[in-house]
């Protein structure tokens, strides 16, 4: 069971923050940092980079900064007894995490669901539980309890089987924006730039992290806009060929045919 007495996100500090409650809380305090910060760790104050994580275990010493002009956070305090909380891989030290934006979705989804059921208003970017609430609220406590264990398996997952690299959120990053933007003139050499990497390095940690080439990813991100397209659009093959990034209406037949096994005629006829 899980009770969340209040969450966050966005939480904005001037470059003079500093937190410390003495003797800790009685219940789980979660952070998620988007600046860098300073943490004490059994007497000693360490700086970390951003986008990690912390566990603070309940009644265990908190203490943490800002450590550049400003800091900011997502954070949840909360009790619970579930096994994926109380045998967590890693507390009382903050560790990189792989993904901050999903983390950071993941947090904002559990304070809004809260703030519906609460009568709390988002505005206020925190929301609060109580018992009457957690008795009424069934439905509501359903899924927060699942957003919750959603994020510590995520988090478990980054500190069991993940050696996170500085590049890891750049790269994240760089894959959603050609996700969202396949028709865009995307070569090698751009995106390793946009990355301050050498265009041999990107190479070897897009394939590294992704499990394939940077254009090979760019073709299959078209070809996936271009499946859409062709299904539900009557534009002609012409124009989705234009719209997809390429400019010539053979070159992008003849790769749609050799990824799908189909040309894109046949393909409109009948999709799959």
């Amino acid at each position: 069971m899980n009770y969340i007495y209040f969450t966050g996100y966005n939480a904005q500090h001037p470059g003079d923050f500093v937190f410390e409650v003495t003797e800790g809380y009685d219940c789980y305090l979660l952070l998620i940092t988007h600046t860098p910060a300073r943490f004490c760790i059994d007497g000693v104050t360490e700086e970390y980079p951003a986008h990690c994580a912390m566990l603070y275990p309940p009644r265990t010493p908190i203490w943490y900064s800002a450590s550049t002009d400003c800091y900011s956070d997502d954070w949840v305090r909360f009790s619970s007894d579930e096994p994926f909380v109380k045998s967590f891989p890693q507390t009382n030290r903050p560790f990189p995490i792989s993904d901050p934006d999903y983390c950071h979705s993941l947090i904002q989804l559990l304070t809004w669901e809260i703030s519906q059921w609460t009568g709390v208003s988002r505005s206020f970017r925190h929301a609060r539980t109580d018992d009457s609430v957690n008795q009424s609220g069934k439905s509501g406590t359903q899924i927060t309890d699942q957003l919750l264990r959603i994020l510590f398996l995520k988090l478990r997952d980054d500190v069991l089987h993940h050696a996170v690299s500085p590049h890891d959120h750049a790269l994240l990053m760089l894959r959603r924006q050609i996700s969202n933007n396949p028709q865009l003139p995307w070569t090698i050499r751009q995106m390793a730039e946009q990355l301050h990497i050498s265009p041999g390095h990107l190479q070897l940690l897009y394939k590294q992290q992704f499990g394939i080439s940077c254009m090979d990813d760019v073709i299959d991100f078209r070809l996936r806009k271009a499946k859409d397209l062709l299904a539900y659009t009557e534009q002609s093959i012409a124009e989705i060929a234009e719209q997809c990034g390429y400019k010539n209406v053979e070159h992008f037949c003849r790769q749609f045919h050799k990824n799908t096994g189909v040309t894109p005629r046949t393909f409109r006829k009948n999709p799959r």
